[in-house]
């Protein structure tokens, strides 16, 4: 009798051993299966953070997506154009400035620019397109529902368009010297062989202008 009470003890240490074994075995495959998923989304999360740092590409700023003075899209109804800006303070004949680029493709000897606070239009018979913007006077754009005047400074734009922001530099501007401009692309596919151009004055935005090679 005494001698089946000591294998009765020796077979339940035995199975107790092996449960303990058993819970250590599940114990460390949840701790490596947790850790690997730490390391996976960590490994994922620097990826996505260096694709964003190396992508020196330009911002895309879409024109349907500005509206001038809160009311008018970059292509607009000239009769439209004394509601949305005032009346022009001059008018000159495209053909006597001779550009190299045009808004409009199919346009007429009778274009003509059109001036407002320091800003210029094109204007081919019914229709009207901003060539150059200046933030003067009140002017503003809403861009994506966000104001964009005069007091806008480089740092708000930054966070708006902050690649473009890094790209930042110098061009020399007929009567105002040397400003520093921000490029954007007007398309996310990169299509167009023009771009946009920001201008900065003193640290507070100065105009926007259309660009397109000749």
């Amino acid at each position: 009798m005494r001698y089946f009470s000591i294998i009765f003890v020796i077979i339940l240490l035995q199975a107790c051993n092996k449960k303990k074994e058993e819970k250590l075995s599940v114990s460390s495959k949840t701790e490596l299966k947790e850790g690997k998923e730490k390391v996976d989304s960590t490994v994922h999360n620097s990826n996505q953070i260096s694709a964003e740092v190396k992508d020196g590409q330009d911002d895309v700023m879409l024109a349907e997506d500005i509206r001038f003075n809160g009311m008018g899209e970059r292509i607009f109804d000239l009769k439209d154009f004394e509601k949305v800006f005032g009346k022009p303070d001059s008018i000159r004949l495209m053909a006597d400035e001779e550009p190299c680029a045009y808004i409009f493709d199919e346009g007429t000897l009778e274009d003509k620019y059109l001036y407002k606070n320091g800003s210029c239009f094109e204007n081919s018979e019914e229709k009207v397109g901003v060539n150059e913007f200046r933030f003067l006077n009140g002017n503003f754009i809403l861009y994506k529902g966000k104001r964009i005047d005069s007091k806008t400074t480089l740092d708000d734009i930054r966070k708006i368009f902050p690649n473009s922001v890094r790209n930042i530099e110098k061009l020399e501007r007929p009567g105002e010297g040397e400003l520093p401009v921000i490029r954007l692309r007007e398309d996310k596919e990169g299509i167009s062989d023009g771009h946009i151009n920001i201008y900065f004055k003193n640290n507070l935005i100065h105009s926007i202008r259309w660009w397109f090679p000749c």
